[in-house]
């Protein structure tokens, strides 16, 4: 028996393409009885911002064909049987090895990520045609255990003050979850590890100015009840929800952008699949404008060799990560030997 199929009308830059959705019933956030059918609606109300944040870049797909309460497993190349306007671009992972990437470039190739079982999209900081230099400085502000989302919001306005001190307007976003995220569109002059050094400088001086509520402390057991700045989101290849992405939570939540002035009484729960589609309505987006004036990052960089001359190295990178000059150990620190690393190393 043939499954339930639908087609949607989806507009775009080329005309409208009629894309298939099967299974259209079928409940992905059963808390709340929203459908396939709901999810692509959705992404075809806000595809012109949501393109704007996550089009024409890598991006990788975390699909749930069971639902959001079932397994989840991440799309990064295009699969066989993939529509000839959803694209690709080689990318170079940091294990060297280069492999095509999905790239969405209309909101057919959108509504098609979600007949895919989509919900949440994973968009690189580059661009696809400069896949190696990143277009965004991206800072994650993860609450720790014994903290929450108005800690995130406490902090977030030093943060911007920070980087406007090194010539950066932030923009900020719910992360759909606790946290807060934190954009600096950038111009694509430097490579991952050098804006992954710019975010360590904004966190270090972030950390000088409110110790008692932020921490750069890779170690969980070093953090303590503080918003952890989440530096390694920066690396090449990894990422976070993009703007106006679903997040996989019983709620829909929505990863959405929101203006300075909303954030102090911004509820990341009323952000979600149903609602957000009527505050672009009513309200447009926040970051409509956030592309027109990229700034650099040379102050950061400054400040990051300024900390090196001061004793201050290199940071952690995640597990799955070739080992990096000057990293420290990958031990925790409470399980380290100091026979075996000594202090200078």
């Amino acid at each position: 028996m043939a499954s339930e199929r639908i087609t949607l009308t989806v507009p775009g830059p080329d005309g409208d393409r009629d894309v298939a959705v099967s299974s259209p019933n079928r409940v992905l956030w059963p808390a709340l009885g929203i459908t396939k059918q709901e999810l692509a609606e959705y992404l075809v109300a806000v595809s012109g911002p949501f393109l704007a944040a996550n089009g024409d870049r890598p991006v990788s797909l975390e699909r749930f064909p069971d639902g959001v309460d079932g397994d989840s497993f991440f799309s990064k190349n295009p699969p066989k049987g993939a529509p000839h306007f959803v694209e690709a671009v080689t990318v170079t992972y940091n294990s060297g090895r280069r492999h095509p990437q999905l790239v969405l470039t209309e909101p057919a190739a959108v509504v098609w990520a979600a007949q895919m079982n989509t919900v949440v999209f994973h968009p690189w900081a580059s661009l696809a045609g400069d896949t190696d230099n990143p277009v965004e400085l991206r800072i994650d502000l993860d609450p720790q255990p014994g903290t929450g989302f108005h800690d995130a919001v406490a902090v977030a306005p030093a943060l911007r003050d920070v980087l406007a001190e090194a010539g950066l307007e932030a923009w900020v976003k719910t992360s759909g979850n606790r946290g807060l995220h934190v954009f600096c569109p950038i111009e694509p002059t430097h490579e991952f590890l050098d804006v992954r050094h710019a975010v360590i400088a904004a966190a270090r001086e972030l950390e000088r100015r409110v110790p008692e509520a932020v921490t750069t402390a890779w170690w969980k057991e070093e953090r303590g009840e503080r918003v952890f700045v989440d530096f390694n989101q920066a690396n090449r290849d990894r990422t976070m929800a993009g703007a106006y992405s679903p997040r996989a939570l019983p709620g829909a939540t929505v990863s959405t952008p929101l203006t300075w002035d909303e954030l102090a009484d911004a509820d990341p729960a009323a952000f979600t699949v149903r609602s957000v589609p009527e505050r672009l309505a009513a309200t447009g987006d926040p970051w409509a404008d956030f592309a027109a004036k990229p700034g650099r990052i040379d102050m950061l960089l400054e400040w990051w060799e300024r900390d090196l001359a001061e004793g201050l190295g290199e940071l952690n990178f995640p597990p799955e990560f070739p080992k990096m000059p000057g990293e420290p150990p990958r031990v925790q620190p409470s399980r380290i030997n100091p026979d075996n690393w000594p202090k200078d190393e």
